[in-house]
């Protein structure tokens, strides 16, 4: 893989971004992707100041490579995670959820690099706008939160590669070197990982949760919540709850019940696999055993260079 606009950003040696999935993305997980070559994100989704200030000072001991932290901006604790994050001088900031307007300027004054996730090239151009370093276009065969539009990554690439002349990164899907090539291949300068990172022995979910999603088959995942947040949930007893509450045609309100606070925590870490939130990618299906994260990253580095060897015949 050759340096590019994302590396020279980032200062990092691969283009490839860990998501900052929450109650998965830990200081453990993400030096693992910083020493490996990659960006490491925190995921300050799930954390408390206290938690997020903890997992920093833990980066700082276990990497000297670039890193960042992932900030949802919906988050009721966004101000002190800002606060933290410039005390902390975090390197890198990825935010989503929400405009990324209100913190990029402030980021910059200290020195601080900014990427934002979008799922589509309309909100892609307002991040130009706000002055942002780099994008995220995430399709939604991704896990977790999801764009309302539904856009594909294969789709959505070329979109955005059109509708901005920022630095690209691509997610959605990407688990494998070749993916990574075709996402290059539409344009995109590098990707962001979640569900491969997810299912590695530094990932923070519990044992249960990536046993289960290391047995899913394709379409054991799907889009639900629409009328919430659109989040991808493994098929487990809540998604039954959930999905038959939607086809009776459930409030916002009947559905909030059937999802209460902390449904992601119970599902992702605390090993309830059938009534909590079990958040993953389409892609899982295509991941049967859990990995270190350097063996992986190998992977990535080798199936790459393959696949950009057998272009040449085509």
């Amino acid at each position: 893989m050759k340096s590019n606009r994302v590396t020279e950003l980032f200062g990092i040696e691969l283009p490839i971004i860990q998501g900052g999935m929450v109650w998965i993305s830990g200081w453990r997980l993400a030096a693992a992707v910083s020493n490996a070559g990659g960006l490491g994100l925190l995921g300050a989704g799930s954390m408390t100041p206290d938690l997020l200030r903890e997992h920093i000072q833990k980066m700082k001991a276990a990497t000297t490579k670039p890193w960042g932290v992932n900030l949802p901006l919906m988050n009721p604790a966004t101000e002190e995670f800002v606060k933290i994050v410039i005390d902390e001088k975090v390197p890198v900031v990825f935010t989503s959820a929400g405009s990324p307007k209100k913190y990029t300027a402030l980021f910059h004054e200290h020195g601080i690099k900014v990427c934002h996730v979008v799922s589509s090239s309309k909100f892609a151009g307002k991040c130009e706008e706000a002055g942002v370093d780099a994008v995220v276009c995430e399709g939604f065969e991704a896990g977790g939160h999801n764009g309302r539009e539904e856009t594909t990554t294969m789709t959505l690439i070329p979109q955005v590669r059109k509708a901005t002349s920022l630095p690209l990164i691509a997610a959605g899907g990407i688990a494998s070197g070749e993916a990574i090539f075709a996402a290059m291949a539409l344009g995109a300068e590098g990707v962001q990982i979640g569900t491969l990172f997810a299912l590695t022995e530094e990932s923070s979910a519990s044992e249960a949760f990536k046993t289960r999603c290391t047995t899913l088959e394709e379409g054991d995942t799907m889009l639900t919540l629409k009328l919430l947040s659109p989040t991808r949930l493994v098929k487990n007893a809540l998604y039954c709850r959930i999905d038959e509450a939607e086809k009776e045609g459930a409030s916002k309100e009947d559905l909030l019940k059937l999802v209460p606070p902390g449904s992601a925590r119970r599902g992702i870490f605390e090993d309830d696999i059938e009534n909590g939130e079990v958040e993953i990618g389409q892609i899982a299906s295509a991941i049967k055993a859990v990995h270190p994260v350097a063996e992986v990253m190998k992977r990535l580095v080798d199936e790459f260079h393959t696949a950009k060897e057998k272009s040449a015949n085509f």
